[in-house]
């Protein structure tokens, strides 16, 4: 049973009160109250000290699924074709004229330099017009010439300018560095992350926004876009989070002390929740643990479980105490009926989030250990300290006698007030059939909505942020301006040691190319395969008749003398072909992976191998695959786990479908919500689904365990029901709306997907607690068996149960009473 089934004597004085009762971990913790108190207040100053050296940070590799094969083929390549994967493109736009300008050239080279000394840059591939690896190549009377296409001897004079601009036209990197209006230039930055080395982002982007604000006084417009800009802007953005967790928690306290009327009880629930935090912040440094944009939500989520399961504790303390009980042995009581209920309810919250790690994505695994630690340090602090605590402080005697005087009110019917009367219809087979009908329309017509839901990102630019944020106007503009933008789909081709530069190879290859570029999704390609169709056309006087991939073993050979580092490694047995795409969809990458491995399929080649994939778009393509296969063995994982704390809980699988049935019309109705808010399924919404199930299934524990121990004790559906509103229900109304406001501020987060999560959190919250107060009493009415007739033992003799009830109170199901000392 999830709730104890004693109901214990109003004992004023300790001197009658026996404290060898109650079992071992009670004896143990209240028999030794004054040094539980102790040792976790050392623990509570030993781990604010941990707490001070928690760091927030992110890592690309964590958020990528290390174990897919396009990742793993990312990270085989890595050290032969260098800037796949991590990288950053500053825009550098002249704002009056065009970039051959002697004052725009010197404000290039100083971004430049200063860019090129930050660390964490892979400065062998770095490129821009400065850099000597970007180069122009042209034929003349002579043969081949070439060089940097900054010149050696430039002096920002008009023949300096001249040349410059000469070597820029052709570079072939019209469209690529240089914008086709000829107005801005990019800086390609790749990073890398070292064992040992990891990035800051934080600071990274901190020194970014200063090169940003230094240049943009003196004249140009400065853009910055990747993965490193994305995480520095959101680690910038968690600071402001901060506000939000301090509306949440003035909130919970003023809702919290409207509910008690007790100041003191208040704070104390307000500082054991608070307790629990500083100890999971303070392991995660213990145990290699960082905050990251993702984890930095899990303290929210753990106060506001903290605080809806210490609720209950005050509650049933302020109630025995309302009844003369004195504050430890009112203490003791309420330990022994709710620490199993409360227990249960948190290990199906560790649940909710362990079954996370099932997902082969570090940054959740990391969240899901994260928050799994939280709630059990929860379970402690918030089931054990909690009561302890308050059998020091008790309860203001105002709020007590307010308690007795509500519970006694609420024992007759005629005391009952509006809202139970309107729950307690549907205990009635009439109001709990329209009930269920309309939940099982609901779930059908949500079920259909949800099969719409997508996989991935919806937005184009970065969907972590507001679609106004700075970040997504320098994406826009990046778009906009470039065929070489910031979503790059990297297609490897794997050939024999020394034959990447073979004719048949690099048809394939111009073959795929071609195929790409007919995709309205795809902006353009680059390959080796291209090089040589540009060169083919300027051995020949730069005709364009001449532009294609002649069989010419020796002109291609010499192409391959000139090429680009990052178009084929150095063995010559890998060939990198780049796709550059309009946007990061999900559509946009289906459809990309779909026509690479259907031209596989359809060009099968023994020396020829195509493999997927790199870039920041080949890398989200994977991350997808991984979710759309997680989602679903999340849900089952998920599911199947509290269903089985369910069965362990109530012992009766009807009891099991009254408390689960809700909570999946949840998850239905909370995908199908996604589809209307335009919301995918990723990395950044894939917890929430689990989260809400670990969650919700509290509310069922609380109301459902107590409805079961009086329905066996000889109750009515309507008294057991009735007895678990006024016991639990009432807290399960306090959580749900506390829980609701808390995570529903999230919505105005300048971070997208913290708003994102914050609404749909706001949603599950809110419907479990209406299922778990409607549809749990609707499908008792036709599950659960009623022992009508049955005498319940109260006090010292048997009474009906709605006279032990009247005797009783609000609070705990009738048996026989524990005897004084």
């Amino acid at each position: 049973m999830a709730v104890s089934t004693q109901e214990f004597e109003s004992i004023a004085s300790l001197e009658h009160f026996d404290h060898r009762s109650g079992n071992a971990v009670e004896r143990l913790l209240f028999n030794h109250r004054g040094a539980i108190v102790l040792l976790c207040a050392l623990a509570t100053v030993v781990l604010a000290f941990f707490a001070l050296r928690v760091e927030l940070n992110a890592s690309f590799l964590k958020t990528i699924p290390n174990e897919h094969p396009y990742v793993l083929n990312f990270l085989k390549y890595e050290n032969e074709v260098k800037g796949l994967g991590n990288a950053v493109r500053i825009v550098v736009e002249a704002r009056e004229g065009d970039i051959f300008q002697p004052g725009y050239v010197a404000l290039l080279k100083e971004v430049n330099d200063e860019v090129y000394l930050l660390p964490g840059v892979d400065r062998a591939f770095m490129k821009s017009l400065w850099m000597p690896a970007v180069r122009w190549t042209g034929v003349t009377d002579e043969g081949y010439e070439g060089g940097p296409v900054m010149p050696d001897d430039y002096d920002g004079s008009a023949a300096g300018i001249a040349a410059f601009r000469d070597n820029v036209l052709r570079s072939g990197e019209i469209g690529q560095l240089v914008a086709p209006d000829f107005r801005s230039s990019i800086i390609y930055v790749p990073l890398v992350e070292q064992a040992g080395e990891r990035l800051d982002y934080g600071a990274l982007s901190e020194r970014l926004e200063d090169i940003r604000a230094r240049f943009d006084a003196r004249g140009v417009n400065i853009r910055i876009t990747g993965f490193a800009k994305v995480m520095g802007d959101l680690i910038a953005g968690l600071y402001a989070i901060l506000g939000f967790f301090a509306f949440a928690l003035g909130v919970t306290a003023l809702v919290l002390y409207a509910f008690t009327r007790c100041l003191r009880s208040t704070l104390l629930v307000i500082a054991t929740t608070m307790i629990g935090i500083v100890w999971l912040i303070g392991f995660l440094p213990i145990f290699d643990f960082e905050l990251n944009p993702y984890s930095i939500l899990v303290p929210f989520l753990i106060f506001a479980i903290g605080v809806s399961h210490g609720a209950q504790k005050m509650n049933g303390i302020m109630q025995d105490i309302g009844r003369g009980t004195h504050k430890l042995i009112a203490a003791r009581y309420t330990f022994r009926r709710l620490f199993v209920a409360g227990a249960t309810a948190l290990l199906a919250d560790a649940v909710g989030f362990a079954v996370l790690t099932l997902i082969d994505i570090p940054v959740i695994r990391e969240l899901a250990l994260i928050a799994s630690l939280g709630v059990g340090v929860l379970i402690f602090t918030n089931l054990a300290l909690l009561p302890i605590l308050l059998s020091y402080t008790g309860v203001s005697p105002a709020a007590a006698e307010r308690s007795l005087r509500e519970e006694r009110l609420s024992a007759s019917a005629a005391g009952r007030h509006g809202l139970w009367r309107f729950l307690d219809l549907f205990t009635r087979r009439g109001p709990a059939a329209i009930a269920i009908l309309i939940a099982l329309a609901l779930g059908v017509g949500g079920f259909l909505v949800s099969k719409q839901v997508k996989i991935g990102d919806l937005d184009a630019g970065a969907p972590e942020l507001r679609p106004d944020s700075r970040y997504n106007l320098d994406n826009a503009f990046l778009v906009k301006n470039y065929q070489a933008g910031s979503d790059v789909f990297v297609v490897f081709v794997r050939t024999e040691p020394g034959r990447c530069a073979d004719y048949a190879n690099l048809l394939q290859v111009d073959t795929l190319e071609w195929t790409l570029r007919q995709s309205s999704v795809v902006e353009g390609t680059s390959s080796f395969a291209g090089l040589v169709r540009r060169a083919s056309a300027g051995m020949n006087e730069g005709s364009l008749k001449w532009y294609d991939l002649v069989a010419n073993q020796h002109l291609i050979n010499g192409s391959a003398a000139r090429a680009p580092r990052e178009l084929f490694n150095a063995t010559c047995d890998l060939l990198s072909v780049y796709t550059y795409l309009k946007d990061h969809k999900a559509d946009s990458l289906n459809e990309v992976v779909r026509i690479v491995e259907d031209f596989a399929a359809a060009n099968p080649s023994a020396g020829v191998r195509f493999e997927l994939a790199a870039g920041n778009a080949g890398i989200e393509a994977a991350t997808n695959q991984v979710v759309r296969s997680a989602n679903n063995l999340m849900l089952l994982g998920v599911y199947v786990a509290v269903t089985l704390l369910c069965v362990i809980a109530f012992r009766s699988w009807r009891a099991v479908l009254c408390a689960m049935l809700p909570l999946a019309l949840t998850s239905i109705l909370v995908e199908a919500l996604m589809v209307w808010l335009g919301i995918g399924i990723k990395v950044s919404t894939l917890p929430v689904i689990a989260l809400g199930v670990g969650i919700g299934v509290d509310y069922a524990l609380y109301v459902l365990s107590v409805t079961q121990t009086w329905l066996r004790n000889g109750a009515t559906l309507s008294e057991a029901y009735y007895r678990a509103l006024v016991f639990t229900g009432r807290v399960v109304i306090f959580t749900g709306c506390t829980l609701a406001i808390g995570v529903g501020a999230w919505a105005f987060s300048p971070i997208k997907f913290q708003a994102d999560m914050g609404v749909l959190l706001t949603f599950m919250f809110l419907w479990n607690m209406l299922g778990a107060l409607i549809l749990i009493p609707a499908l008792a009415t036709f599950l659960l068996p009623v022992r009508r007739g049955v005498a319940a033992v109260v006090g010292d003799g048997l009474q009906s149960p709605a006279a032990g009830q009247a005797r009783s109170g609000a609070e705990t199901p009738p048996v026989v009473a524990t005897a004084r000392a």
